[in-house]
């Protein structure tokens, strides 16, 4: 019985570590304190309703959105458009970004047999061409799995999941958001508290 509860114990104690070692992913990009963090799937009816929410308040509270692929598999053409949409990032990152929220908006219209032919409408407005195969060496579906993969570490278990991230020392570095209507003021919030520990670095640094 004490070498079962042993090993169980270890077992919680290698996933806690696990874990906590696989938030540290859960950090603002380069150059910024504070950031929106989401794992979206392009397909998702939900991630489409807080399309907006996010974007809104990306240019609300000035912080970067960053976003991460994490395509459902019961979704049936989620996987191939994060592809097309990390293929339009390399052409540029406002193109990209700019096809991500398109698919939000039309998504009811998407499906399986026309999401090629939609996409390549949307890049020749854009001045883009798609070529007849937009991953030949699979390079961008590598990055998809990898996104989807940190995700699951992280504990994502639906889409949207949405994160207020900081790089602060003290406190939470990072907050779910479960109530989508606070995120701007969770924003704020944790914009105020990473602001608050300026002062206190540079005595440290003066010390």
């Amino acid at each position: 019985m004490k070498a079962r509860f042993l090993v169980l114990a270890l077992l919680v104690m290698t996933a806690v570590a696990g874990f906590a070692a696989d938030t540290s992913a859960l950090r603002p990009p380069k150059g910024a304190r504070v950031a929106i963090v989401v794992f979206e799937d392009l397909q998702c009816p939900d991630c489409a309703r807080a399309e907006f929410i996010l974007t809104d308040a990306q240019k609300e509270t000035g912080v970067p959105l960053v976003r991460h692929d994490f395509p459902l598999p019961q979704h049936n053409w989620s996987f191939d458009a994060h592809i097309i949409a990390r293929y339009l990032d390399t052409k540029s990152p406002a193109i990209g970004e700019d096809y991500r929220h398109w698919c939000f908006i039309n998504q009811t219209s998407i499906n399986k047999q026309n999401l090629r032919g939609m996409s390549e409408r949307f890049a020749e407005e854009h001045k883009v061409q798609l070529p007849a195969f937009v991953d030949p060496s699979g390079k961008l579906a590598a990055k998809v799995k990898a996104d989807f993969e940190l995700g699951q570490q992280l504990g994502v278990q639906h889409t949207p999941t949405i994160y207020v991230v900081s790089d602060t020392q003290r406190g939470q570095p990072f907050v779910e958001v479960v109530e989508r209507t606070q995120l701007v003021q969770m924003v704020n919030s944790m914009k105020a508290q990473v602001a608050a520990e300026k002062p206190a670095v540079k005595t440290a640094k003066k010390k």
